[in-house]
């Protein structure tokens, strides 16, 4: 509680990107397209695996699963943060900033476990072909899935003691968004126990699943080695983990450097732009080195395309009623 000369603080202020007013509009413009473009290639892979029989594999099954983990954790910060740029900053209610790193933390670690079970796919599909299908049937898949979603869910009690936190005097929170460092600066209330339940989340969420990332992959380097000589074997199977690889060094790069170093080792801006790379960085080029570098969904994207193409070419040649009944049904 506060004491009797202070007064508890019902608003927070975001100062966003307090140094970098002279490029508001350049860097308004910057995260706005790049929103755009994740909420469109996100989108699109969600909705190409959904109808397309062909994509109801797993590897395109947890994809379409972290695509929506990547639109979730853009949604909750990347809006307040335009409006941010443009006002040089906002106020936001204590409540609606709790809610926030909630929902943010619950995402993050969803994408960290979905991209921990993606590694195991490669390793099954590459160390263990023959039983692919049995082990990694769709059953067992949608059970990853949930219990993922599940898991976080019910395991982000330490999140639920940021609702018992108290805030008196300052409260300007150096960030574009509600993370957990600058919101327990604030805090008068007793934090140890917080951060102590935090660090112990956050090496399960984040530094074992990488753990197990990494000896999957020493697992599959060791298969690729000992592969016969065909170097079209080694470069296929090098090429099926290039994308899932480049998406770990990105998000748990930036991950890790934040929150399993010391935050006093860091300056305010360091963690600014490293978050940026887990926020806006993964979600964006997610679709493209999934999307772009993957046959069957350009294949699947193809189709579409040509389809539209051909319903809007006798849309055109059609009379006005027909052209009507075109428009509501497709």
């Amino acid at each position: 509680m506060c004491e009797d000369n202070q007064t508890e603080v019902a608003e927070f202020l975001l100062l966003g990107f307090q140094n970098l007013h002279r490029f508001k509009s350049l860097l308004f413009v910057v995260f706005f397209v790049s929103y755009i473009v994740i909420l469109n290639g996100n989108l699109i892979i969600i909705v190409l695996i959904s109808i397309n029989d062909r994509l109801k594999i797993p590897m395109f099954y947890f994809l379409k699963h972290l695509a929506i983990a990547d639109l979730m954790i853009t949604t909750t910060v990347i809006p307040m943060m335009l409006e941010i740029i443009l006002k040089d900053g906002i106020v936001i209610s204590v409540i609606a900033c709790k809610i926030q790193l909630h929902c943010f933390a619950i995402c993050g670690i969803v994408q960290c476990l979905l991209i921990a079970i993606m590694s195991y796919d490669r390793y099954v599909a590459i160390c263990n072909p023959m039983r692919y299908h049995s082990i990694m049937e769709i059953r067992i898949c949608l059970r990853m899935v949930v219990w993922s979603w599940l898991v976080v869910v019910f395991g982000s009690g330490e999140v639920l003691l940021v609702y018992q936190l108290h805030f008196c005097g300052g409260n300007n929170i150096n960030h574009f968004f509600c993370d957990s460092g600058p919101v327990l600066e604030l805090s008068t209330s007793d934090t140890s126990l917080f951060i102590l339940i935090d660090l112990s989340l956050s090496i399960l969420g984040i530094f074992v699943p990488f753990a197990f990332i990494i000896v999957t992959y020493v697992l599959i380097s060791f298969t690729i080695l000992h592969l016969s000589s065909s170097n079209s074997r080694q470069r296929k199977a090098f090429s099926t983990c290039s994308s899932h690889l480049a998406t770990v060094c990105i998000y748990y790069g930036s991950l890790m450097t934040i929150y399993l170093t010391p935050s006093d080792k860091r300056s305010p801006n360091t963690n600014k732009f490293m978050s940026l790379f887990y926020i806006v960085a993964t979600p964006l080029v997610n679709p493209i080195i999934y999307s772009l570098r993957n046959h069957e969904i350009r294949k699947s994207l193809k189709k579409i395309i040509q389809k539209r193409l051909k319903l809007k070419s006798i849309y055109s040649n059609c009379n006005l009623v027909t052209q009507v009944a075109v428009a509501l049904f497709f």
